[in-house]
């Protein structure tokens, strides 16, 4: 797939998951209270942020700034959120490398959300700076990538993710997306494959597999695989898509 059909493949980080991204809390910070915040920003971001603001100004520090952070991703102000997290991790609450990292990672994450792809790549290259070798870092950063359209160097983030994790079914698919947007179609049809044999049922993967094919004339074998996707992850994105494209094929009566 090229284009704006490879970006939409690149999928930036959903919701919930980045508010699951939470780090571990300061040695100071009272662990119930930090904890509490961090579950209620998930159900109840809006009592959360309440809660975090008034903590901040009684002592809460750093843990109650990163709470309210968190709480700003569930209000949809993912601008704010990303720019509490990106001074959060210059911060000396980020001295650990492995927290700085996590929140670099957090900061580009709610960039990507916000549609600022410019930001969340200096946030992921800056967590990188504190762990080069982080495999969920470099796939972030090559979806910010992609978000630009800049395919290259996308996928060489991918391989590079995929050299410390060579298991991984996600990095396949969206390498294979990047390649297929660079016109590398025997490389990309390669990492589909691949990742259908590491998950069988994944539906990224038979979505854009059967795209290749039907970009090859294969349409008997492209609706094949959009048909499986629809029906292993009713639910998903992937099978959404899968159930227009098989819409748009149909043979008609």
């Amino acid at each position: 797939m090229r284009g704006t059909q490879a970006v939409t493949a690149m999928r930036t980080l959903g919701l919930g998951a980045a508010l699951a991204l939470v780090v571990s809390m300061p040695a100071a910070a009272a662990p119930s209270r930090y904890d509490a915040c961090l579950n209620r920003a998930q159900t109840d971001p809006a009592g959360a942020f309440a809660d975090a603001t008034m903590w901040a100004k009684h002592g809460g520090a750093a843990a109650a700034d990163h709470c309210a952070a968190v709480a700003l991703v569930g209000l949809r102000r993912y601008g704010d959120a990303a720019g509490r997290l990106d001074a959060l991790a210059h911060s000396p609450f980020a001295a650990d490398p492995a927290r700085r990292s996590a929140l670099f990672d957090q900061a580009g994450n709610a960039w990507l959300l916000a549609g600022r792809p410019d930001s969340a790549v200096a946030s992921f290259s800056a967590g990188l700076a504190a762990d080069s070798f982080d495999a969920d870092l470099l796939a972030d950063r090559a979806r910010a990538l992609a978000a630009q359209q800049n395919w290259a160097k996308a996928e060489s983030d991918l391989s590079a993710a995929l050299m410390v994790n060579g298991d991984r079914a996600d990095l396949y698919v969206l390498r294979g997306s990047a390649r297929h947007a660079l016109g590398r179609k025997a490389d990309a049809r390669a990492d589909f494959d691949r990742a259908l044999r590491l998950q069988p049922a994944n539906a990224d993967a038979l979505l854009e597999r059967g795209t290749m094919k039907f970009e090859a004339g294969d349409v008997a074998g492209a609706r094949a695989d959009w048909q499986k996707a629809a029906e292993v992850a009713p639910g998903s994105a992937a099978a959404d898509t899968a159930r227009q494209r098989l819409a748009d094929t149909a043979q008609p009566r």
